[in-house]
């Protein structure tokens, strides 16, 4: 049957001289957009623009407006977004982390958020994951938003690990609880992306026979030094003691957590 072009959407392009892969949904895409009528629409460069301040408070609360986002297609749009955010475009997750919030009961400012996520995706359809071979690592990346949630003022968890630069696993989601500080939102994001970095080590391994410290780059340094120090704080006494589970895969070399160099 030959090599695999096609699959559930996504397609797989070889360059067999470089060494490349490319797994694109560029098709997927221009067909969601055209069933949304967004085919002809002008791009931006930003899915999700500062300026929108989401919360339960747009809300629809009169009929009129609760009649007209009842005809509004909100979820299904949501829906088909997240199918590309899940298989190909990292770059998305952190506006359909934000948008997904309001499926049960959108406003026209969510929807216009949305909006603009088909906007953004109309000028970078062609976007797609890039393979090479290399000897480089699996690395990861966190981050967090400190109270982002405006409705109960939760923090996000974001984190990607790539390979060879390239992204292979990714995650944009609302934490469980409320962080009091920047230092522990930042710190449950290293315990969710610890816990990630352990399944996938053990998959990485198994795949390429390669058994090593996976390094974990963050922006925060109390957060970093709280992954190492076992002492007693009086600021953190209130962090749950499942989130200590880092110092303990920290201490054990199974991950090393170090201060990501910001370039202007």
């Amino acid at each position: 049957m030959g090599a695999a072009k096609k699959n559930l959407g996504v397609e797989i392009i070889r360059d067999r001289k470089s060494g490349m892969l490319y797994l694109s949904q560029r098709g997927y895409i221009e067909k969601v957009l055209r069933h949304f009528n967004m085919h002809d629409a002008k791009p931006v460069s930003t899915p999700l623009a500062a300026h929108f301040r989401l919360s339960s408070a747009l809300c629809p609360v009169s009929d009129d407006d609760i009649e007209y986002m009842s005809r509004i297609p909100y979820s299904s749009a949501v829906g088909s977004l997240m199918y590309a955010m899940v298989c190909s475009r990292p770059d998305l997750s952190h506006a359909l982390s934000v948008v997904s919030r309001f499926m049960a009961n959108p406003g026209k400012e969510h929807w216009k958020a949305v909006q603009l996520i088909f906007r953004y995706l109309r000028g970078t359809s062609s976007a797609c994951l890039q393979f090479e071979k290399s000897r480089d690592g699996l690395v990861g990346y966190v981050n967090s938003d400190f109270a982002g949630d405006l409705d109960k003022r939760r923090s996000l968890t974001g984190y990607v690990f790539t390979i060879s630069g390239c992204a292979v696993s990714w995650k944009a989601s609302l934490q469980a609880t409320v962080t009091l500080s920047t230092t522990e939102a930042e710190y449950m994001t290293i315990f969710e992306c610890c816990k990630k970095t352990i399944w996938l080590r053990g998959l990485y391994s198994e795949l390429c026979e390669i058994s090593s410290c996976i390094t974990i780059h963050c922006d925060s340094q109390s957060a970093i030094y709280l992954t190492k120090d076992h002492m007693f704080h009086q600021k953190t006494k209130n962090i749950d003691a499942r989130y200590h589970f880092i110092q303990g895969v920290v201490a054990e070399g199974d991950v090393k957590v170090c201060k990501i160099i910001k370039y202007s």
